[in-house]
C-alpha cells in the first residue's frame, strides 16, 4: 500500500478561513433533474497548531462497504493544544463551581461538582449508599494515584474504589496518548445511516478524540462519578484525554456567516460544528444523524449538547476499515 506525504508541516491553525476552498462538485443522476451537490473535502489546514505529531498523509484505504478511496492518516497528539485540562473533582464537601469539574449521566442535565453536589448524591440517584466523601472531615474520595486511576477509570471499577470521585492525570499518560485515524478525503454518503457503536466517533481540531457516550450506567452502578472538566473531556489509561461532550473547548474555526463553529472531523469525513450558531439557535433541519446541508459546508454535523453525552446519532457517510 502506497503512502505519499502531501508536504503538510504539523498543520498549523488558521481560524478565520471558510472551509470552502476545497469543495468538490458531484454530479447526481439518479434523480430525473440532475442537480449539483458540494461536497467538502477535509482540510488538513483546519487543525490547530500543536493538535497533531507528525505530516498528514495519503494513502489507498477500503471504506465499510467496500469500496476503495483515498484517505488522510492523521495522528493526533491526544493532548488539548488550544487549552488547559481542567479540574475534575472537589477535594471537600464545601468546595464550589469553580474548584471542580462537572458531570453529565445523558439525562439532560449538566451538573457542577461542588461538594453540594456530593452531597446530594443519595438524593439524585435515590439510594443510601452514595457515601464519596469521610464524613469525620468532609474530605472527597479521589482516586489520586496511578493504581486508583487503574481501578477506578474502567467500566468493571475495582471494590475498593466504589464511592470515589474519579480522576486521572494526563502525567499518568506521559502527556497524552498519540493515536492515528484513516479519514476519507472526500466524504462518500451511504446508502443508509450507520451506527456510531460504542467506538470513537471522530477527531477534534485541536488534537483530541471525539468519543463515543461515557458509559454512565457502569460508573453509576459502582457509585462513582467519573468527573468531567469543564471541557467536557476526562482521562483513562487507555484512551488518555479525551472529550464526551463539546463545551465549547474544541469551537476553534469560526464561520464568517454566524453558522456554529467547526469542532472537528467525524471518522466519515464530514466535519462537525457546534451546536448553536451566532445567533445561539440549533437548526430545526437536523436528521437521525444530527447533520442537514448547506452550500458552504456541504453535508455536516452539528454536536448534541453536553447534557445529552454524545456528539452525533450516527454516520451519514462510509468510514474507513
Amino acid at each position: 500500500m502506497s503512502v505519499t506525504a502531501i508536504g503538510l508541516s504539523a498543520c498549523g491553525s488558521n481560524n478565520d478561513k471558510d472551509t470552502t476552498e476545497t469543495e468538490a462538485i458531484i454530479i447526481d443522476n439518479t434523480s430525473p433533474n440532475t442537480t449539483t451537490t458540494t461536497v467538502i473535502e477535509v482540510d488538513p489546514f483546519n487543525f490547530e497548531g500543536g493538535a497533531l505529531v507528525s505530516a498528514i498523509t495519503t494513502q489507498l484505504c477500503t471504506l465499510s462497504n467496500g469500496d476503495e478511496t483515498s484517505c488522510y492518516k492523521i495522528e493526533i497528539a491526544g493532548a488539548p493544544a488550544n487549552h488547559e485540562i481542567g479540574i475534575f473533582c472537589p477535594n471537600t464537601i464545601t468546595s464550589n463551581a469553580d474548584e471542580a469539574g462537572i458531570w453529565f449521566d445523558g439525562n439532560g442535565e449538566v451538573y457542577d461538582i461542588t461538594g453540594d453536589f456530593i452531597l446530594n448524591l443519595p438524593a439524585l440517584y435515590n439510594d443510601s449508599h452514595w457515601q464519596l466523601y469521610d464524613e469525620s472531615i468532609g474530605q472527597v474520595n479521589i482516586t489520586n494515584t496511578y493504581a486508583s486511576c487503574d481501578g477506578a477509570a474502567r467500566p468493571n471499577v475495582e471494590e475498593q474504589y466504589q464511592n470515589h470521585c474519579v480522576e486521572c492525570s494526563i502525567e499518568y499518560v506521559n502527556g497524552g496518548i498519540s493515536q492515528s485515524f484513516l479519514i476519507p478525503i472526500t466524504p462518500v454518503t451511504a446508502n443508509q445511516a450507520n451506527s456510531v457503536g460504542r467506538s470513537n466517533i471522530g477527531i477534534a481540531l485541536n488534537g483530541v478524540v471525539l468519543a463515543a457516550p461515557a458509559p454512565v450506567d457502569a460508573i453509576l452502578s459502582a457509585y462513582t462519578i467519573a468527573a468531567f472538566d469543564d471541557c467536557a473531556g476526562h482521562i483513562n489509561l487507555n484512551e488518555g484525554y479525551h472529550y464526551h461532550g463539546e463545551a465549547g473547548c474544541s469551537q476553534t474555526q469560526a464561520q464568517s456567516d454566524g453558522h456554529a463553529a467547526m469542532v472537528g472531523y467525524a471518522f466519515d469525513g464530514f466535519g462537525i460544528f457546534a451546536m448553536l450558531g451566532s445567533n445561539n439557535t440549533e437548526p430545526t433541519d437536523l436528521d437521525e444523524c444530527r447533520g442537514h446541508y448547506d452550500d458552504t459546508r456541504g453535508y455536516h454535523y452539528h454536536a448534541a449538547s453536553v447534557s445529552e453525552n454524545m456528539f452525533i446519532g450516527c454516520y451519514k457517510g462510509e468510514t474507513a476499515q
